[in-house]
Order: C-alpha cells, then sequence, then structure tokens
C-alpha cells in the first residue's frame, strides 16, 4: 500500500492568538513583493519578502507589515513583530481567527 502524501512544509504556525508566521527579509529591494516559499539550508520554511524600504529606524518592517496587511486584508494593527526586528529572519503574530488566517495565506503563497 503507498504511503500518504506528506502535507507540504508552510512558513507558519497556527496558535489559539492567530498564526505565527516565519519569514526572511530583503530590504532596499526594487520593488515590494511575496516571493514564495524557501526552504532554508537549516531546514527551516520561511516566506520570502522583498520591500524597497530602507532597514533604517523601523522603515523595512513598517513596510513588511504594510505589505502583508494589504495581502491579506487584515488591519495593520492585527500583525506584529515577534522576533527578528534588526535581523533578516522575522518572526510575525497575525492575530485573529488562525483558521481563517491559515485559509488566506494557503491561498496567497504558491506552494
Amino acid at each position: 500500500m503507498p504511503e500518504p502524501a506528506s502535507s507540504p512544509a508552510k512558513p507558519w504556525r497556527v496558535t489559539p492568538e492567530g498564526v505565527l508566521l516565519f519569514l526572511r527579509v530583503t530590504p532596499n529591494a526594487g520593488r515590494d513583493s511575496l516571493d514564495g516559499i524557501e526552504t532554508r539550508d537549516d531546514a527551516s520554511i520561511v516566506l520570502r519578502i522583498r520591500v524597497s524600504a530602507v532597514p533604517d529606524k523601523g522603515k523595512a518592517n513598517a513596510a513588511v507589515i504594510a505589505l502583508l496587511a494589504k495581502a491579506m486584508r487584515l488591519s495593520k494593527s492585527s500583525i506584529s513583530l515577534v522576533s527578528g526586528e534588526t535581523s533578516r529572519h522575522k518572526t510575525l503574530r497575525l492575530a485573529g481567527e488562525s483558521g481563517e488566517i491559515a485559509s488566506r495565506l494557503d491561498a496567497l503563497i504558491p506552494a
């Protein structure tokens, strides 16, 4: 009997408060975009994001939150930075009904 196909790895984890989203951010890029899922050398799964904002005084972090809020149809206030304020690797919390947020992420991010 064939083994069941495993579900593809996701760059997020559902929590009771919402969803934790793991990112690899490229600031100072030519455009703002969601570039899809990447498996890092350490086997972690991240969503690659590019923003044109410079990494100065939180401008790139604000641009990441604004880009995700628009793409996910969420308020900016429902997205918060959990870790990685000065790093390219960031964790964001998307507050709200976790099942709905996960469904929006599935629809937004190509596998």
